[in-house]
């Protein structure tokens, strides 16, 4: 089983133009084109946190929704928002609550596919180190709470500059970050902020950032993947 995980960051669908565009992102991700991807800033922060992708958009491609929202109008929780292949068959979801002074958070998805049973989170994490270390604890806290011990991947945005200092040393040898590189800003990127950490029983074959004219205009973060397989 060969699956591609993707991250983004969408900015709430405004770009470097300022101009809010659903449709730009519906096009990197279609780019993209992964089985599994972690959304952030999907939702909007005032009202009904509605989502700024229209539900119409999403269903006019390859992807479901992951059910982590909260409110009817969101796709997902602070944000956070968990897209998957329609083949793909979403066994349980759960909005992750993170301790935080910003409205910040974490969602979670076990998934069957092709037989096998796996574990995603998607997280948006806090622009204060102390805070970062706290919420790293408290998702894998949350994992190993879980009655099933499945493969895993955590990915999102973690705020976090060094590749394995602060928060990152939280994680041990259980889990392995992957090499991506750097994703913010999107037009001249400076900062690896987007990261995907995977449990020790993947194996990656790909990895990197997502570089595209498309990708440079339509959020102010690039998309980071990985192309992961579990060995028989």
């Amino acid at each position: 089983m060969i699956l591609t995980f993707a991250s983004y960051n969408i900015h709430k669908a405004i770009g470097n133009d300022m101009r809010r565009d659903p449709a730009r992102i519906i096009a990197v991700l279609r780019e993209i084109d992964a089985d599994i991807i972690a959304l952030q800033e999907a939702d909007l922060r005032i009202g009904q946190r509605a989502s700024v992708l229209p539900r119409a958009l999403i269903d006019d491609t390859d992807w479901k929704i992951v059910p982590v929202a909260t409110r009817p109008r969101s796709i997902g929780w602070h944000g956070n928002a968990i897209l998957v292949r329609r083949a793909i068959e979403v066994l349980n979801a759960q909005a992750v609550h993170l301790p935080s002074l910003e409205p910040r958070g974490a969602v979670r998805t076990d998934l069957s596919v092709a037989g096998s049973h796996i574990r995603v989170f998607g997280a948006h994490l806090d622009l204060s180190g102390l805070r970062r270390r706290a919420q790293i604890k408290a998702i894998l806290g949350a994992n190993d709470a879980l009655p099933a011990n499945y493969p895993a991947v955590i990915m999102g945005d973690f705020n976090q500059w060094g590749l394995h200092t602060g928060a990152m040393q939280e994680f041990g040898p259980a889990w392995q970050s992957l090499p991506l590189g750097k994703s913010f800003p999107s037009r001249q990127p400076l900062a690896c902020l987007d990261r995907i950490v995977a449990s020790a029983e993947w194996r990656c074959s790909a990895s990197g950032v997502h570089h595209s004219a498309a990708a440079a205009q339509a959020s102010d973060h690039l998309p980071v993947l990985a192309q992961l397989h579990l060995p028989i």
